[in-house]
């Protein structure tokens, strides 16, 4: 029997003091050249010396809990970071202390792979073993990038951005989809690229705009590992030799807004733009919208995927 729901989430710095360890953290046991650090570093400086990304996992939290309580189900919300405060050890600890002894766990990650699912399990379980016997156990809800109220949510964000392009120029507007690139050999032992792809083409369907493609972003690995291709550089510089006017970016492979898309596409991304001469435009990504609250609902509602 469920007794409590916890979020699961990467983490971020909430100040910039935060900003090294945290990355010392992320990038601890991995060959990261101190050069990327210190350029990762300075993106997180560049959007404010802080990552919105705790900040709106616990409006999440919140609006899931008080989404829960209008339906007269008392499951107490909590929310557990794979890299930053509070450590998925320390949300676990506290769950104990509370008593709760069978938790749901909710990923939030649209789209599967190792890097994401996986991983996030894994930190899961050493998290457990951490805390000891008293840890609750943690089953999991089941993907969820095709569930409509997420659709849903990303088509609402997007078409708030579409609604400010003049109405002449609005139907030849493309919309670009962006997931974070990972390893091809990654992508193909995961559902990655089908997800992002199915994702995508319910969105664009809602909104009933047939002008749409798919761009990776953020690669951070080596270059002699294949990435998943085409980088949103590549297809922004594509589109503005069509010679349109505008484009749409959506991140639908971000929960929230956080350094992957306040700098990577908010800042390199529409710096493309402007010099290959077509206007950016940038959806939101979910973060707390009411359909991706209401889809945390029905999750719960819906309890553990089947085994």
């Amino acid at each position: 029997m469920i007794d409590s729901v916890l979020l699961i989430a990467f983490g971020g710095p909430t100040r910039p003091e935060e900003i090294r360890p945290f990355l010392a953290t992320v990038t601890r046991g991995r060959r990261i050249p101190p050069e990327r650090v210190d350029e990762v570093a300075h993106h997180y400086e560049r959007i404010g010396g802080r990552s919105p990304l705790n900040e709106l996992t616990f409006k999440q939290a919140a609006g899931l809990a008080a989404a829960l309580a209008r339906k007269g189900i008392a499951l107490p919300v909590f929310v557990g970071m794979r890299n930053w405060h509070p450590y998925l050890a320390e949300t676990l600890a506290e769950m104990a202390e509370k008593g709760c002894r069978h938790a749901l766990g909710i990923i939030l990650s649209s789209l599967q792979t190792e890097a994401a699912w996986e991983r996030y399990q894994d930190n899961v379980a050493e998290a457990r073993a951490t805390v000891g016997p008293a840890a609750p156990a943690v089953t999991y809800a089941p993907p969820w990038s095709d569930h409509p109220r997420f659709i849903e949510a990303v088509a609402d964000q997007t078409r708030a951005v579409l609604d400010a392009i003049p109405p002449a120029r609005r139907p030849e507007t493309p919309l670009v989809f962006t997931a974070h690139s990972v390893p091809v050999a990654m992508a193909e032992r995961s559902p990655y690229v089908a997800q992002l792809t199915q994702a995508s083409r319910l969105v664009a369907d809602q909104l009933g705009h047939r002008r749409w493609r798919i761009a990776y972003q953020s690669r951070s690995g080596s270059p002699l590992e294949p990435w998943l291709e085409p980088d949103i550089g590549e297809v922004i510089r594509d589109v503005a030799r069509d010679r349109v006017a505008d484009l749409v970016v959506v991140p639908i492979g971000f929960v929230v807004d956080h350094v992957e898309v306040l700098y990577d596409l908010d800042v390199e991304a529409r710096g493309v733009a402007a010099g290959a001469g077509v206007r950016l435009h940038r959806a939101q990504a979910v973060n707390d919208h009411p359909a991706l609250i209401a889809m945390l609902a029905d999750l719960v509602e819906a309890g553990p995927a089947r085994q």
